[in-house]
């Protein structure tokens, strides 16, 4: 079946359904924001085998994404002219010189590697290695502790260059460091690295017990201060830091974004999880006048196939920010249209009511509940959910519903059951349709009891088999 969806607003994934661009660093350049990542690829079996891409969009229609290409592949660099590594997370600057700089590593070096382009879309050309001023590799030097996600900050003559990996547990890691480069040519360190967030094993009666710095650093500067955002050993949750300068005196702040929204209690128990947990790596940015923050989430059931999504911030007037929850609306500024195709690859919560008991850590098992596609990695297919079982839950937020009286469902598979549609978890059923088996998407409709307002919409199949879902329709 051929679904046509027109909804010209902002979604999570930002992206299409079909690219997998995780630990996404946001940057306005001119009148467009860009967002640099590392690249899974659909069905990936590690992570990040994909060359670098970009994606950009303007800062007037944030629904509107342009592929820029690729920018940098993972070839480029004489150290990996076999292609045998992969490129980690990166992170871009502009230089004094108005020159974009890549900074980025592979995932068997400890050393952090520079590209430059005249235009923030790339492409990018191999520039060098982050070094001292005797020409020793930063991360890979006697004694040094590897660099790791870096993330770098221009200011004046001076580049603070921020990364570091701290498993939780590791003795031998400190936690997440910054070295000052020299601006003029962006590559020579002139300070030694110093460490700015502890690591677990150190974190002990500094403020961030359990918070500690487990990797993914990104710095902005906002008014006078510096935060400094980072996953923590907990891995699912983005968490920030804040100071009053860029290396050193950082004060734990918060967490700002979990993917599988534990911590959050506005519509279910703070410690329930309601989506796959996983890594999380995202940054900052200020688009209009509202601030965003981006993170990826975990799709197709493994750790490798990640997906940017982004949550609108508020920063109060003491600088503090609060935990946002998990989204379908990502950077719209309103809810979504409550009414046509609504497809089931924009699900915020995927879950399993029975019980409480939540599906929290994706796996490569064929048989969980995920957001998946047909198709290889590049085709562009659109995004669904497979494998529902009995009490599981996809959850949508927001809809802004007006006069809708029912509902049709896009399924396929083998099935024996309904799909009950509440607006809250574990609330009255407001609508049940029971598809038949089908080889092929096919819709089914029903009634729908539902009051005009801003709902989430929570789809729950109660039943045997195992269905898939394209989307739902709203009429």
């Amino acid at each position: 079946m051929n679904m046509l969806f027109n909804q010209k607003k902002a979604l999570n994934p930002y992206l299409p359904s079909w690219e997998y661009v995780p630990d996404g660093e946001p940057h306005v350049f001119g009148d467009r924001v860009y967002v640099y990542g590392s690249h899974d690829i659909f069905n990936g079996w590690v992570f990040c085998l994909g060359d670098y891409v970009c994606w950009s969009a303007p800062l007037s229609d944030l629904s509107d994404w342009r592929y820029e290409g690729v920018i940098y592949k993972r070839t480029d660099d004489p150290i990996n002219e076999d292609g045998k590594m992969v490129l980690y997370a990166p992170d871009v600057c502009r230089g004094p010189d108005g020159r974009y700089y890549l900074y980025y590593f592979y995932d068997k070096r400890s050393c952090i590697s520079v590209a430059v382009s005249d235009k923030p879309e790339g492409p990018f050309v191999y520039y060098g290695k982050v070094h001292d001023d005797e020409g020793g590799l930063i991360g890979e030097r006697y004694g040094d502790e590897p660099y790791f996600d870096p993330t770098v900050l221009v200011e004046g003559k001076y580049v603070y260059l921020y990364g570091g990996f701290c498993g939780h547990g590791d003795k031998s890691r400190t936690g997440c460091m910054v070295t000052v480069l020299d601006a003029r040519d962006m590559l020579t360190a002139i300070e030694e690295p110093a460490f700015v967030l502890p690591g677990s094993c150190i974190s002990k009666g500094t403020g961030y017990e359990d918070h500690a710095y487990f990797e993914a650093p990104s710095i902005r500067k906002i008014g006078k201060k510096y935060y400094l955002i980072y996953s923590s050993q907990r891995m699912c949750e983005l968490c920030y830091a804040v100071s009053d300068s860029p290396d050193e005196d950082f004060e734990y702040g918060g967490c700002i974004v979990c993917n599988n929204d534990t911590g959050i209690d506005s519509y279910k128990p703070s410690d329930m999880a309601t989506a796959y947990g996983g890594n999380n790596h995202g940054g900052l940015v200020k688009l209009g006048d509202d601030w965003y923050i981006f993170y990826h989430r975990q799709t197709n059931g493994t750790w490798f196939s990640r997906q940017g999504c982004a949550e609108k911030i508020t920063i109060d007037d003491d600088g503090k920010i609060a935990q946002v929850e998990m989204t379908s609306c990502g950077l719209s500024d309103s809810p979504l249209e409550g009414k046509g195709f609504i497809p089931a690859y924009i699900a915020c919560n995927l879950f399993k009511t029975e019980g409480m008991e939540p599906l929290v850590d994706a796996d490569s098992s064929t048989t969980i509940p995920r957001i998946t596609q047909d198709g290889r990695d590049g085709d562009e297919e659109l995004g669904y959910i497979s494998n529902f079982k009995d009490g599981v839950t996809a959850g949508f937020k927001y809809l802004n519903i007006k006069g809708i009286t029912k509902f049709k469902v896009i399924t396929r598979g083998y099935i024996h059951g309904s799909f009950e549609v509440s607006t809250s978890i574990g609330g009255p059923v407001l609508g049940s349709v029971t598809p038949t088996n089908t080889n092929f998407w096919e819709a089914f409709e029903a009634p729908l009891n539902i009051e005009d307002g801003v709902h989430a919409i929570y789809l729950t199949f109660r039943g045997g088999g195992s269905p898939s879902l394209l989307g739902f329709v709203l009429e």
